[in-house]
């Protein structure tokens, strides 16, 4: 499943472009979708925001797989569902799109996705209305912020761009299960 970590992860960074420093944006600092908060946290030290600016690739692909796609089972998700929530667990934090996840399939809500949460996820024709409901949700969450008036039109064309590609990477993952059936 690294494979689609790497597929899942090229998408976010077209999202998350280079480095900003928006004044009313609370993450600060920010390059290709990483916080100096975050950079610091994970060099173990404080980062010069300079650092942050020519921050190498290798140490944005690890933050985002330990950090983001590690945290909510990206490996062990569905295709599609993996992207729905990576990526929203890259804008918000892990625990909040888990929850969401958690509460659409039916599962215990604690904000983790773990073994008893993976069993609930259903079959394949449930997954295109689960990305459909976790975009809805993540929409819903984002017009309830202060900051929606200076980030919203961004986050909800972000959100309808993720569910598109969430839809198509779950339609190829089938395609390609229905070949592999059929040789």
């Amino acid at each position: 499943m690294d494979y689609n970590f790497k597929k899942c992860l090229d998408i976010i960074l077209a999202h998350e472009g280079g480095f900003v420093d928006h004044p009313e944006d609370p993450g600060g600092a920010t390059n290709k979708g990483v916080t100096l908060q975050t950079y610091n946290q994970f060099l173990g030290r404080e980062a010069e925001v300079e650092e942050l600016k020519n921050i190498p690739d290798e140490h944005v692909e690890t933050i985002y797989k330990n950090e983001y796609w590690d945290k909510v089972s990206g490996d062990k998700l569905p295709c599609g569902i993996d992207l729905a929530i990576f990526d929203w667990a890259v804008n918000s934090g892990f625990i909040r799109p888990a929850k969401v996840f958690q509460e659409l399939i039916g599962a215990k809500v604690d904000g983790y996705i773990g073994p008893k949460t993976l069993e609930q996820v259903g079959e394949q024709e449930t997954h295109f209305n689960i990305i459909l409901n976790l975009c809805k949700k993540r929409e819903d969450f984002y017009r309830a912020l202060s900051t929606f008036d200076t980030f919203g039109k961004g986050w909800i064309r972000r959100t309808a761009e993720t569910r598109e590609k969430s839809i198509e990477l779950m339609e190829e993952d089938l395609y390609e299960k229905e070949t592999d059936e059929d040789t």
